[in-house]
């Protein structure tokens, strides 16, 4: 089971944007930087595969960040396609930076999933998926998908009932996205 972690490289102004008017750029950025960080560490401490697929910077700058990772760019094009790109050879599991909440154990329950169900999915409260990962190829579940909006789970879980799939549903995370949802975790403000 590969662990893909896409994650932009922490450049003030270029990522987590949202959280600019709380924060300021480098506030915003600083945030990112702590919680792509958080991740990686997350997966390394599961002892599953991680595939770090970056973007913003090369090979050499992220390794200097992140320590030694498996490293690839992510292919041009919205997240969809980014996703499409990441996903041969399955199984595989993606996850953003977005969930402080992330342990190793809710990785090793989606992995576990894969063995009863072709996919496994975590819905996050805003909306969307905190991960999802998938046992064989499914294009369909990365192509015209309203990313950023409140629909996206509930559109990928009518893809994949469509496929005919009865996936792992697992725990249910916040996204640290918006000013107000520092709210819930006061010790990662700046």
């Amino acid at each position: 089971m590969r662990v893909v972690v896409l994650a932009r490289w922490p450049e003030p102004g270029r990522c987590k944007t949202r959280m600019i008017p709380a924060l300021g750029p480098e506030g915003a950025a600083d945030l990112h930087k702590r919680l792509a960080e958080m991740t990686i560490e997350t997966v390394k401490a599961s002892g599953l595969a991680l595939e770090l697929w970056g973007t913003g910077a090369d090979e050499a700058a992220f390794q200097d960040w992140l320590g030694p990772v498996t490293f690839r760019q992510q292919a041009e094009g919205d997240l969809g396609e980014r996703l499409l790109a990441a996903s041969a050879p399955e199984p595989v599991m993606f996850l953003g930076t977005d969930a402080p909440d992330l342990s190793p154990g809710l990785l090793h329950q989606a992995a576990d999933g894969l063995v009863a169900a072709p996919c496994a999915i975590g819905p996050a409260e805003d909306g969307g998926y905190w991960t999802l990962a998938i046992g064989k190829p499914a294009p369909s579940l990365f192509s015209d998908m309203p990313w950023g909006t409140e629909t996206v789970y509930e559109t990928t879980r009518k893809r994949i009932d469509a496929l005919g799939w009865q996936p792992v549903i697992l725990p249910t995370l916040s996204d640290l996205d918006r000013p107000e949802d520092l709210e819930r975790w006061p010790e990662l403000k700046p």
